[in-house]
């Protein structure tokens, strides 16, 4: 009968093992399940999950994605990147912490006997002796009020920066699309417009031939004629390889064939950088994911120097135990012990210590990377304002008038007014100025798109 009642009193410490753990089990079932969920981005549904979990880090909204060829090579870069999938699993790596910091430690079942060793098994135990009996514990370690919290929100702090990083990365993909993009946007342009010089250069030279076949021309004409077209040649072998290398870059970054072909990207309009250099560092303040990833490192810091300090206290074990001694009453005991920091100079004062110079190294972090993201500001904002002013002294002023000095040596070559190397020089001189001022356009844009993973913001609606 008293075996019976051992075997049921087992069983019930059993049960109360395992609706101690319960809740630590649904925990980390529901932290699983939220993990999963942000994890297969792949899907439209489950990259809607994603945005949504954006508000638990106080993001709104996602920035806004340009129409047409440049939308469609960004959308396929965020879902297809693979440095944007590290980030993220690295993302779900760490929150996976957080239930995990939170927990008690596991408690501990013990069961052992004490009686004659013989036979084995199982064991004997000496019937009536009162220190003979079979024995079942079950030990807890409760730590001090307030250390497991501390332990949660350091690993809080821990995902949120992984979060932001996890941000940084995606508006980085996208600066680098946009950047391959408008390089791809210029180069294109630029070999339309070598092309055309170099088809209106034939007609020249073909011209020149003429002049020169009848008697109205001079060989050197022709031969000049002749070298600026192989000169457009070649010039088109580097832009055509140039080409090539953007489309590479832009497959490369949607992580699918280099060889893959891109369509005819749509022509550049010019625009204006709105923001001034102090707007835009407002932004970055605000919105940089960086600095606001630096910013929870240093809470995260905070709060390990708030857990050291609370490692001077001591820790909790609550044990309970049950006897069976077979002919005599059962035995229950429930005790309590703590730790002592008794050496608390060697341990926890240095711990303290430590946790303090961590929050100090993140604090110089911080103004580190404040300071360098101004200069990087306003490095590609003057980048950007300097193309711009370049790109509106081409189009308004410069090319206008190589235009109407290009028109004029064609009519007066037409009369004999002027020479073949005058018209061949105007000529030259406004191809360069055209190149010059697509290239320009498209390093405001550039520019403009290396900013916005600095601000956190788009800057282009």
């Amino acid at each position: 009968m008293r075996l019976r009642r051992a075997k049921i009193f087992i069983a019930c410490g059993l049960a109360t093992l395992s609706i101690g753990n319960w809740n630590a089990l649904a925990q980390q079932a529901r932290a699983q399940s939220a993990i999963e969920s942000v994890a297969g981005s792949e899907s439209k549904t489950q990259d809607r999950n994603l945005y949504q979990e954006r508000n638990l880090y106080g993001v709104t909204e996602r920035p806004a994605k340009p129409e047409g060829m440049l939308g469609y090579l960004i959308e396929q870069a965020l879902d297809q990147n693979p440095e944007i999938k590290s980030m993220q699993r690295n993302f779900d790596r760490v929150r996976a912490r957080i239930p995990q910091a939170k927990a008690l430690p596991d408690p501990m079942l013990e069961f052992g006997y004490m009686g004659n060793i013989i036979p084995i098994p199982p064991y004997d135990i000496q019937v009536g002796d009162p220190s003979s009996a079979r024995m079942l514990g079950l030990t807890q370690e409760i730590p001090f009020p307030g250390k497991l919290s501390l332990k949660g929100r350091v690993a809080e702090m821990s995902a949120e920066s992984e979060w932001w990083m996890y941000e940084q990365a995606r508006l980085n993909v996208v600066a680098e699309v946009k950047d391959a993009y408008f390089e791809l946007c210029y180069l294109v342009k630029a070999i339309e417009t070598v092309t055309k010089n170099k088809d209106l250069l034939e007609k020249f030279a073909r011209i020149a031939e003429a002049r020169y076949a009848v008697g109205k021309g001079i060989q050197q004409d022709v031969l000049k004629a002749q070298v600026e077209i192989s000169k457009l040649i070649d010039q088109l072998t580097v832009l055509e390889q140039r080409r090539q290398t953007a489309v590479a870059r832009i497959n490369s970054l949607l992580y699918r064939d280099t060889e893959w072909p891109i369509e005819k990207p749509e022509e550049i309009r010019p625009q204006p950088l709105t923001q001034t250099l102090a707007e835009l560092n407002e932004l970055a303040l605000a919105y940089y994911p960086a600095l606001k990833a630096q910013r929870r490192r240093i809470d995260r810091e905070q709060y390990s120097v708030e857990l050291a300090e609370k490692e001077f206290y001591p820790d909790f074990n609550v044990k309970f135990a049950y006897q069976n001694r077979p002919n005599m009453p059962e035995m229950y005991g429930l005790s309590v012990g703590i730790n002592i920091p008794l050496y608390f100079w060697k341990k926890q004062r240095p711990a303290v210590a430590e946790a303090a110079a961590g929050k100090a190294t993140e604090q110089k972090r911080l103004e580190n990377l404040t300071t360098l993201l101004f200069f990087r500001i306003k490095d590609k904002y003057l980048a950007a304002t300097t193309a711009q002013k370049l790109a509106s002294l081409y189009g308004t002023t410069i090319i206008p008038q190589s235009s109407l000095s290009l028109e004029s040596a064609i009519s007066g070559y037409e009369v004999g007014g002027v020479d073949f190397l005058t018209l061949l020089d105007n000529l030259v001189t406004l191809l360069n100025y055209e190149l010059n001022y697509y290239e320009q356009v498209s390093n405001v844009e550039r520019a403009v798109g290396a900013l916005e993973p600095l601000v956190g913001v788009s800057l282009r609606q």
